[in-house]
């Protein structure tokens, strides 16, 4: 399946397979970058982890006080859910890893544009699925393994990684079954499918856009 799919195919498969399969490309692209290829590798620092999670910080605002703006909106409803929410669990760990002046540390103009990309959708909530989608669908399943290679590779034992802990979802694997039946449920039309489908790669390309700054 791709994104050049015939309008009819669009309208009659899955919104979520239409994500994951049109974006697998960039999302193959992304997780290869050269800073997380060597963060998970051991070949980083915790003052560059720190560095990241700084940014990961503003786009995390930016989501979750979109999220909540649209709360109320019938299709943000869908996936909104406070058991995802990581501002808190991330302000935990920067506390841990550069105190309480953490907001000091600056943040660079690739986590800006992400952060501001993520704003936009405040007025355009289909948009704001894929985004929603992108990152914590993938907290929920790459992010888990992550954060046991953190604790392994760079002694994060006494607090750091709580941001890939999920008190709230003891079970992962069901809540994303139930996430992406919300999303199937959606009633839109193939045009509207679509234009989640490209911003999802927009999502990545941002995500690609961070790892590579981090790089430099």
């Amino acid at each position: 399946m791709t994104v050049t799919a015939a309008p009819e195919t669009l309208a009659q498969d899955a919104l979520s397979t239409l994500m994951r399969e049109g974006s697998r490309a960039e999302h193959t692209s992304a997780e290869s970058s050269t800073f997380m290829s060597e963060l998970l590798e051991g070949r980083s620092s915790v003052e560059a982890y720190t560095v990241f999670l700084r940014q990961l910080a503003s786009v995390y605002d930016a989501l979750e006080t979109v999220g909540r703006d649209l709360a109320g909106d019938a299709v943000a409803a869908a996936v909104v859910d406070e058991a995802l929410m990581r501002a808190d669990a991330i302000d935990a760990d920067l506390r841990v890893l550069a105190g309480d002046s953490w907001r000091d540390l600056p943040v660079g103009p690739a986590a800006t544009a992400y952060a501001e990309r993520i704003a936009a959708t405040r007025d355009d909530a289909v948009l704001y699925l894929a985004h929603h989608y992108t990152r914590y669908l993938g907290d929920l399943s790459g992010g888990q393994a992550i954060g046991r290679i953190l604790q392994r590779e760079y002694g994060l034992v006494e607090g750091g990684v709580s941001f890939y802990d999920f008190p709230e979802i003891p079970k992962p694997k069901l809540f994303k079954d139930g996430y992406r039946a919300n999303l199937d449920a959606l009633p839109f039309d193939s045009a509207t499918k679509q234009r989640v489908v490209d911003e999802v790669k927009v999502a990545f390309a941002l995500n690609e856009a961070l790892f590579a700054e981090m790089s430099a």
